[in-house]
C-alpha cells in the first residue's frame, strides 16, 4: 500500500502525542529551512500528509514516524520531544537551597541542599557544603550508595576508610557511602565542595 493510498486510514481525532508530534516535524523542517514540499520528497510522503502530520490531524504509523525522522535526519526520539512532560525537576538559583542541620553544623559547616525530587528513592542528591571553621572536632558520615566529591575552593585532607585524600579546587573523589568519610583537616579556609550522594 502506497503512502497516498494508506493516508487517510489513520485520520482521526488526534491527542496530544500527536500535537508533540506535528510540532516537532515543524520545527526541525523550518530550522532546517525545508518546504513541506521538499520534506515529503525526502520521505516519500505527499505534501498533503505533511500538512496532516503537521496540523496533528492525523496519527502517524511507525513507518511514517521513521520517514519522518530519516527526512529530517534526527532520532524518532526527538520527534516525542515534550511529550512526558510531567516529570519533577527542582531549579535552586545561586545562593538558595535548603540549609540542613548536621553532626558538623555547630562546628562551622554549612549544607546546603541543592534539590531533591519527590517521591523518589534512587535519586541523587547534591548538597553545597561550606567549612568556616578550623574546629578540632569534624563529622564522619557513613549511609548507604555512593557519593561524589568535587572541591570549589579551599584546601582539605579528606578522609575515607584508612584513607586520606589531599583536595584542592578541581579534585574530585568518588567513593562508598558505607565506609567512614569526611573532612580530617582544614588546610586553606574557607572551603567549599559539591557533595552528590546517590542510593
Amino acid at each position: 500500500m502506497t503512502e497516498q493510498a494508506g493516508e487517510h486510514a489513520a485520520d482521526q481525532p488526534t491527542g496530544k502525542l500527536e500535537q508533540v508530534i506535528a510540532a516537532q516535524v515543524r520545527h526541525y523542517r523550518t530550522t532546517q529551512g525545508l518546504s513541506s514540499a521538499e520534506l515529503a520528497a525526502r520521505t516519500g510522503m505527499s505534501k498533503a500528509m505533511i500538512s496532516r502530520v503537521e496540523t496533528a490531524t492525523t496519527s502517524c504509523s511507525l513507518t511514517t514516524l521513521q520517514r519522518l525522522a530519516d527526512g529530517l535526519k534526527v532520532p524518532v526520539t526527538a520527534l516525542f520531544r515534550g511529550a512526558d512532560t510531567d516529570r519533577d525537576a527542582t531549579f535552586t538559583k545561586s545562593g538558595q537551597g535548603s540549609l540542613t542541620v548536621r553532626s558538623g553544623t555547630q562546628h562551622g559547616h554549612e549544607y546546603r541542599v541543592l534539590g531533591t525530587l519527590k517521591g523518589r528513592t534512587d535519586a541523587l542528591e547534591p548538597t553545597l557544603v561550606t567549612l568556616t571553621d578550623a574546629s578540632d572536632v569534624f563529622p564522619l558520615f557513613q549511609h548507604p550508595g555512593t557519593e561524589f566529591i568535587y572541591m570549589l575552593s579551599g584546601k582539605m585532607v579528606y578522609g575515607h576508610g584508612s584513607y586520606e585524600y589531599a583536595m584542592e579546587p578541581g579534585d574530585s573523589l568518588l567513593l562508598d557511602g558505607e565506609g567512614p568519610h569526611g573532612p580530617l583537616e582544614l588546610l586553606d579556609l574557607p572551603i567549599r565542595f559539591l557533595a552528590i550522594s546517590a542510593k
